[in-house]
């Protein structure tokens, strides 16, 4: 069981640094940071991560395929995995289909490519030369000249039915948003049908404090519309420390692998340090 902290996407970037060395001297296990449309690059976000950390698991979550050609998604996630070995998983997912369109990159068959381009990138870090020529990704004969001696963990950011499906046929590993809670999850881990080695990731809100600042905050609100559900049943780890603790051993006990906590506000430290001590 890992437990994990995003860096979040409303942060000043230049933070991410001290935060990252703040939680590698915690008993956290990953960090993971974002690659949302207008905010950050999930790749140099990771790359910084990683450079100024020696123990953390870094997660980028989540690359949209439709903005990333497979070949350059696979070179920028070898290099990173060649300079810093096992501390590495990549999310990739299907982009924010509004947001897709906003850039001109929303493709015909959302699913078609996500499959392809993790399907592609696995056999590029592989050390593979790889010819597709599919629905949406056409590569001829290409190869890393360096790949990694152990391929990074490729994980799939995804929430329907058959994206889910798809997740368990081709990714290591399956990344649920914010919102979703440990009754959900059996469900969820039975329409991957990924083996006992796929590793499923869930990422939800932290914030230790009154009920009403959390159900408050945009953030949750844009998410329970996101999700089609009211503010009241966004799950997250909240409340005491005790409560918000007990909300994330709930979530491994219903088979999360990995338990992401998303803190809201622009002080994020005190709410880790909170959880962990009650863990």
């Amino acid at each position: 069981m890992r437990l994990g902290v995003m860096f979040d996407r409303d942060l000043p970037p230049e933070e991410l640094i001290p935060f990252a060395r703040a939680l590698d001297e915690t008993a956290v296990d990953d960090l993971w940071v974002v690659e949302d449309l207008g905010w950050t690059g999930g790749v140099s976000a990771a790359a910084t991560a990683l450079a100024v950390t020696s123990r953390l698991r870094v997660g980028i979550g989540i690359t949209p395929a439709p903005l990333r050609n497979p070949m350059l998604l696979a070179m920028e996630i070898g290099n990173l995995a060649r300079m810093h070995p096992g501390r590495l998983a990549a999310g990739i997912g299907h982009g924010v289909q509004e947001w897709m369109r906003q850039v001109g990159a929303a493709v015909p068959s959302p699913l078609a490519l996500l499959e392809e381009t993790i399907t592609a990138v696995r056999a590029l870090l592989r050390g593979e030369t790889v010819t597709l020529h599919g629905k949406a990704v056409h590569l001829d004969g290409v190869s890393l000249v360096h790949p990694p001696a152990v391929p990074p963990p490729v994980l799939a950011g995804v929430k329907g039915p058959r994206s889910l499906a798809l997740s368990g046929r081709v990714a290591q590993g399956t990344i649920v948003p914010e919102g979703v809670g440990p009754a959900q999850l059996p469900g969820i881990a039975e329409r991957i049908a990924g083996g006992d080695d796929h590793e499923l990731g869930v990422f939800t809100f932290l914030h230790i404090g009154e009920e009403a600042d959390r159900l408050a905050h945009p953030v949750v609100r844009d998410q329970a519309a996101y999700l089609g559900v009211s503010p009241h049943d966004v799950v997250m780890a909240a409340g005491t420390p005790e409560q918000a603790a007990e909300q994330v051993r709930s979530m491994w006990a219903a088979g999360a692998g990995t338990v992401v906590v998303r803190p809201l506000g622009r002080d994020p430290l005190p709410h880790v340090h909170a959880l962990l001590s009650a863990l």
